[in-house]
């Protein structure tokens, strides 16, 4: 890539990655994978990642729509499920959710939306357990970045094959392994609530904050030479921003530090030590 160039090789691309689902299901003792499948293209192209790793009938696609989520999502997931030929489930989550939301009549939409994520983790771990698969994660490395997800929601999984993908570079590869195109061109959206978009509830457009953050995260750029090479200064600001006010949610929960060897610290072996 250049500086102003996202452009990646899809093949070495899906070597790469389904490589790696492959070696970090088995290296661990299994052999199945489960994906929570929304009709986006974040969890399409996760899951056919998985499925030609794997194999079709060791993938779980589950979908868990609650009752204002759109149709076009389970018909899109369907579309997947169906050209795949992997196994699916679809569980809805509106009984699960509704009667916390329910308690608080002025919850607002992001306290909402938090909700239906944990939710669907919950469900995703529970057919974990019964289907003997491990949990593939579905956040793109532009969500990651920015904080637009939720802590022990979306972003909870066992492995992620497609968290180094900016949301451009998750386009072009599901393009690459033919993901069908009413998935790939429709506005993304989680579908926490009628009309909602990704790109509207964030004030940008992927395109513009994919090139941003290549520049101040893949090249290091700073945030003067950002503005040097064209951004705005306040989009910048604003950018640099998200990235650091969220690094939280990038890591897992500290411990305090009382004895000589504290996990995270110096109690440290890697994933599969003792498989």
């Amino acid at each position: 890539m250049t500086s102003s160039d996202l452009t990646i090789n899809t093949d070495l691309a899906r070597q790469i990655l389904t490589g790696f689902i492959k070696s970090e299901i088995t290296r661990v003792g299994f052999t199945r994978a489960v994906v929570g499948l929304s009709g986006g293209i974040d969890s399409a192209l996760s899951c056919v990642l998985a499925a030609e790793a794997l194999g079709a009938e060791n993938v779980l696609a589950v979908r868990m729509p609650y009752k204002a989520s759109s149709a076009d999502s389970l018909d899109h997931a369907q579309l997947l499920i169906d050209q795949l030929g992997v196994q699916s489930e679809t569980i809805e989550i509106t009984d699960m959710v509704d009667p916390l939301i329910n308690l608080d009549p002025d919850m607002s939409k992001t306290r909402k939306g938090n909700i239906m994520a944990r939710a669907r983790m919950i469900v995703l771990y529970d057919r974990s357990e019964d289907f003997k698969g491990l949990v593939v994660g579905t956040s793109n490395k532009t969500e990651i970045l920015l904080g637009y997800s939720t802590l022990w929601g979306d972003m909870a999984s066992a492995l992620n094959p497609i968290g180094d993908l900016y949301k451009t570079q998750v386009r072009q590869l599901s393009r690459g392994m033919n993901i069908p195109a009413p998935i790939i061109d429709k506005p993304p959206s989680a579908d926490l609530w009628a009309g909602q978009t990704d790109e509207d509830e964030l004030g940008f457009t992927y395109e513009q904050v994919d090139h941003l953050l290549y520049l101040l995260v893949d090249q290091r750029y700073l945030p003067e030479e950002c503005v040097e090479a064209g951004f705005d200064k306040s989009f910048v600001d604003k950018i640099v921003t998200r990235i650091r006010r969220f690094q939280f949610k990038r890591m897992m929960p500290i411990i305090a530090k009382i004895s000589n060897r504290t996990i995270g610290y110096d109690f440290l072996y890697l994933r599969d030590w003792g498989t």
